[in-house]
């Protein structure tokens, strides 16, 4: 069977991470030059207790290699990982939908739905459901969208039952998270619901989001969840 022309080719893992690199260099130009320092220091100092170790001879040299070298490419890529994730986030701070690229890397037993609420000021509202219940996610304005998510908050209590709701407010000020601990702090929440609790607020919520009026879009450009996704995990 032919295949379809049209159809993308999928990315090996060493394109992933060139893309990767290309993407970090933008906001880290000495990226490069720090995992390569990384990789030599580790992996000299590895390689070198290795050879003391098994007896300094030629054996020993060549376990030195073997076991350096793997050392020195871990270490290089522990740190190419967190910078990149830091370089994604900053290219995303402070761009609309910021908040819907950095929940992207949220994977299996989360529910992610974007912009549930939009105001004509860019002010956007979030929800993820899994585990912990509702939580809501409000970036935009502080004070107006502390007052969003307080009305999309009531909208939700009506349908969702006992379920937990959370609300979150994306920023820099007192009382809010940072962009870049967004993830980490919606799976820290406490899991107060079975799996199967999980379906039916799932189907709750879908009443709910039926009799939602047609949300504007925002304007100006969104950042892209997929590459902001990869590039925080550095590939």
């Amino acid at each position: 069977m032919a295949k379809d022309p049209s159809t993308p080719k999928k990315q090996g893992a060493f394109s992933k991470l060139i893309q990767a690199y290309k993407v970090t260099k933008r906001n880290d130009r000495y990226v490069g030059w720090v995992c390569l320092a990384w990789f030599l220091g580790v992996g000299l100092l590895v390689g070198v207790l290795v050879w003391f170790v098994l007896g300094r001879d030629l054996a020993s040299l060549l376990a030195a290699f073997l076991i350096g070298i793997p050392a020195g490419l871990l270490a290089a890529t522990v740190v190419f990982g967190r910078r990149a994730e830091k370089s994604a986030y900053a290219q995303i701070e402070g761009q609309p939908g910021a908040a819907a690229a950095a929940l992207g890397v949220l994977r299996r037993g989360w529910t992610v739905q974007t912009a549930v609420a939009v105001t004509k000021n860019q002010d956007l509202v979030h929800r993820v459901v899994g585990r912990p219940g509702v939580i809501l996610i409000g970036e935009g304005n502080p004070a107006r969208v502390r007052h969003l998510l307080g009305v999309e908050k009531k909208k939700h209590a009506r349908v969702v039952g006992v379920a937990p709701i959370y609300d979150i407010v994306v920023g820099d000020d007192s009382g809010s998270v940072p962009i870049k601990r967004l993830s980490k702090h919606v799976m820290k929440l406490p899991k107060k619901i079975r799996p199967a609790e999980v379906t039916d607020l799932l189907q709750r919520l879908k009443a709910l989001d039926a009799m939602r009026p047609q949300l504007p879009v925002p304007k100006g450009p969104m950042p892209n969840p997929k590459q902001a996704r990869q590039s925080m995990r550095g590939r």
